[in-house]
């Protein structure tokens, strides 16, 4: 009886599966990350020197927005700036943190964002990121 050689070794490696991973990969980010932002999207005002707001991001951050429309936003329900701060007072009753960040479209009227300013500012301390 004779010796079985072994078959050469395959010094090639088989990268499809791992673009096939990563495809699958990017898809999944691609699907999730415009579900990742919280409260209405709007497009704000494009600066040299943005100031980053990390306290803006957490999950129990109070967000009020206001769009180009004028329609305005506490998280994902829409309000009027008459009614907004009485559901602010309420919101912060119990927290330290009695900050409410404002976000504006780019092309909303001032008028509109200014009556939600002014309409939050006698219950709490306001920090605008128009």
């Amino acid at each position: 009886m004779g010796k079985y050689k072994a078959p050469p070794v395959v010094a090639d490696i088989n990268v499809t599966p791992m673009v096939d991973v990563m495809l699958v990969l990017l898809i999944i980010f691609m699907v999730i990350t415009p579900m990742l932002t919280k409260g209405i999207s709007v497009d704000m005002v494009k600066t040299k020197n943005p100031i980053a707001m990390q306290a803006a991001d957490k999950e129990d951050a109070i967000l009020i927005a206001v769009t180009r429309e004028g329609r305005t936003y506490l998280s994902t329900m829409q309000l009027s700036p008459d009614e907004l701060p009485n559901r602010v007072k309420d919101l912060i009753a119990n927290r330290l943190d009695k900050t409410v960040y404002v976000r504006c479209d780019s092309r909303a009227r001032y008028e509109k964002v200014v009556e939600v300013v002014d309409n939050l500012r006698a219950q709490v301390l306001t920090r605008s990121v128009c």
